[in-house]
């Protein structure tokens, strides 16, 4: 029997064989792992068996190292003596360490496994560690105790929105001064400010432990320690009941498609071997990033990072994931150099039907333990399939991050002018799906505003933003940047995805770039901050920014814009006008950079009187208040079409409803 994801799709029945395989692999996958009336998420309890756990009055600790002759438990609970605590070799290269007393193990405590393998003796940080720090004085890593005491949730019953809209954030840099902000600053900081600006979803990076903090979070070495560096756990729990409390949900950045190759702070080479995890030989390394790749054929793997999702959806209650780097996943090529032009470079040997099986199942998974949670794939290939249900041949992602369009702004402003641009090949590029599949729209993420790239903002005035910011400045290249950058988000917003997503700082144009304390900076903060004082002081134009993202999302919202079908209008190359209905609004653009339009006509979808309802030429949005709010007749034209004629000044964007027929 076909797969309805060839119905869906009817441009994949020539790769029936191929969707059916990877649909093959992930059944028997999931047949070995579960014996009959097992869940996956009874199979994902790793987290509760493996580690430190206080158990029948004392602690128990217990490790897989398959490859690991002896294995011994020390720290200064017992002042460091490396052979006092032996412990017992089990079955499937299991090792278990009972330590009478409750006391035996006190909170704080500094731990570490001793591996011996081929007879030598190695250092590591236990596997399931909830909570690693960094000696100050050494800068070397250990596991600490640390007893997860119930935590007073107060966030029961809550409920994700159905329409995403996405802020990006990062709890380190999330603060204006030259520090490592915590989880607490950020709660009692940052989150009003996204509940005032109407986002409802938080999407948290380098949550995982990773002692590289340069790599934002994307070179993890403690899958189950949330990172000290910000804090207690029950400091990032009392952030997420926050948010749940704000009705934001939260979800985990979360690196399944590698791991850091470190080895006595990380997993890789844990018990000795180098395909404890990962793949041997040249498989197991990603050559792009410098990083060991998963084997996610091998079932103990499997288990560790299903138990992984469980584990912070349980004890943190994250809402979702944003699964990270799903393009290396897919392919044994991981994608490097690929140019994803045509169907049948999805679907041949280099597709890793072994990985797409995993994240089959993490996507069953988490949504059998919350039917409401959030799963989103940061997967540049666009995989057919990627967010289509498991059962109809897909993957089970519930969106895909949109990277294209990101590409697509950073291409235009870098490679031509703004009068040369073409709005077809915009609005195909925003509008364009595959078929029943969502995606995440956004004019740029933390990758754009890294170092060696730059923010939209940045990259529209660039060192104008250092002296022509202030009110009272009057700067031809602030005015273009300001107004395209107020008008490339909302097209991002209305027509690029069923959902939207932003990085922190970007909704009021934060200047300049992220760059991570390194010695190449001289082990500086100063770009390593958000500076929300610039949004705050009413003599900057920041703040014209912020209001307008507020009033964008405010808009969106309230007429139903997310998610909605788009019909287009009109798109005019030569006037660089584009015109369509999304929901209950109807959305104008006036692209062009010097020409105003009186009495343009507008074609709308049907005939009444409209209003306008948002106007990024308005005065308390930077702009200069050329739009009349006044009721526009839609009526049938000469030619047939219906449509309103309306004044159209240059550089501006227009939103407009349909007011309800007066009752008769």
């Amino acid at each position: 029997m076909a797969l309805k994801i060839t119905k869906i799709d009817p441009n994949l029945a020539p790769f029936a064989g191929d969707l059916q395989l990877r649909m093959d692999t992930y059944r028997s996958t999931k047949a070995s792992l579960l014996p009959a009336g097992m869940t996956l998420g009874d199979f994902a309890n790793g987290h509760r068996y493996y580690g430190l756990h206080p158990e029948n009055g004392g602690w128990y600790y217990r490790e897989w190292a398959p490859g690991a002759e002896k294995m011994y438990l020390t720290g200064d609970f017992c002042g460091w003596d490396r052979h006092a605590f032996p412990m017992e070799k089990k079955e499937n290269g299991n090792f278990e360490l009972f330590l009478p007393g409750e006391d035996a193990l006190l909170s704080g405590q500094k731990v570490m496994a001793i591996v011996v393998h081929d007879g030598q003796e190695l250092d590591r940080i236990p596997l399931y560690a909830t909570r690693v720090v960094q000696d100050p004085v050494t800068t070397g890593w250990s596991a600490e105790v640390h007893k997860m005491e119930p935590f007073p949730w107060t966030d029961g019953g809550f409920v994700p929105e159905k329409k995403l809209f996405v802020y990006e954030c990062h709890i380190g840099m999330a603060q204006e001064t030259g520090k490592v902000g915590t989880y607490q600053e950020f709660r009692e900081n940052v989150l009003p400010r996204i509940q005032d600006l109407g986002y409802n979803t938080i999407q948290i990076m380098a949550i995982m432990e990773h002692p590289y903090y340069g790599s934002f979070g994307y070179q993890v070495t403690n899958f189950f320690a949330a990172s000290s560096r910000f804090g207690m756990p029950e400091d990032l729990k009392a952030l997420v009941d926050a948010a749940h409390g704000m009705g934001i949900a939260v979800l985990l950045d979360v690196v399944h498609s590698h791991a850091s190759k470190n080895t006595r702070e990380g997993i890789n080479e844990f018990d000795g071997t180098s395909y404890q995890f990962f793949h041997e030989g040249a498989r197991g390394n990603h050559s792009a990033w410098d990083t060991k790749c998963f084997n996610y054929g091998k079932h103990e793997v499997l288990h560790f990072l299903l138990s992984n999702l469980k584990f912070w959806m349980d004890e943190y209650h994250f809402d979702g994931f944003r699964f990270d780097g799903v393009t290396s996943m897919l392919y044994h090529d991981h994608g490097l150099g690929t140019a994803f032009t045509g169907p049948s470079l999805y679907f041949s040997m280099n597709t890793d039907t072994e990985a797409v099986a995993y994240l089959q199942l993490a996507n069953e998974m988490v949504h059998q333990l919350n039917p409401h949670a959030i799963m989103i794939a940061e997967d540049m290939s666009a995989m057919p399939g990627l967010c289509l249900p498991i059962a109809d041949g897909g993957i089970g992602f519930d969106y895909r991050l949109a990277m294209g369009e990101p590409d697509m702004w950073i291409r235009l402003l870098k490679q031509s002018k703004d009068e040369d641009w073409d709005f077809n090949q915009i609005y195909y590029e925003l509008a364009n799906r595959r078929p029943g599949e969502k995606v995440i729209g956004y004019c740029e993420s933390h990758d754009q505003a890294l170092v060696g790239d730059k923010t939209l903002m940045f990259r529209l005035c660039d060192q104008e933003m250092y002296w022509a910011m202030d009110k009272d400045n009057s700067s031809a290249v602030i005015d273009r940047g300001m107004a395209l950058h107020k008008m490339l988000r909302l097209i991002t917003m209305s027509l690029g995805g069923e959902g939207y997503l932003t990085f922190m700082g970007n909704e009021f144009g934060h200047p300049e770039w992220i760059d991570f304390p390194r010695e190449g900076n001289g082990w500086s903060y100063h770009y390593c901050r958000r500076q929300w004082s610039l949004a705050d002081n009413p003599d900057l134009k920041y703040r014209y920014l912020r209001a307008f993202e507020k009033d964008m999302v405010s808009c969106a919202k309230k007429y139903r814009v997310i998610g909605g079908k788009d019909k287009q209008l009109l798109v005019n190359n030569g006037d660089h006008v584009v015109a369509y209905k999304k929901g209950g609004a109807t959305f104008v653009f006036n692209f062009d950079p010097t020409r105003s339009f009186d009495g343009y006509l507008v074609p709308v979808a049907e005939p009444g009187e409209y209003q306008v309802v948002l106007s990024s030429d308005d005065f308390c949005y930077g702009g200069h208040g050329r739009v009349f709010h006044q009721v526009y007749p839609a009526m049938r034209q000469p030619d047939g079409r219906t449509g309103l004629k309306i004044y159209l000044p240059c550089r501006t964007a227009i939103v407009l409803r349909k007011k309800p027929a007066r009752a008769k």
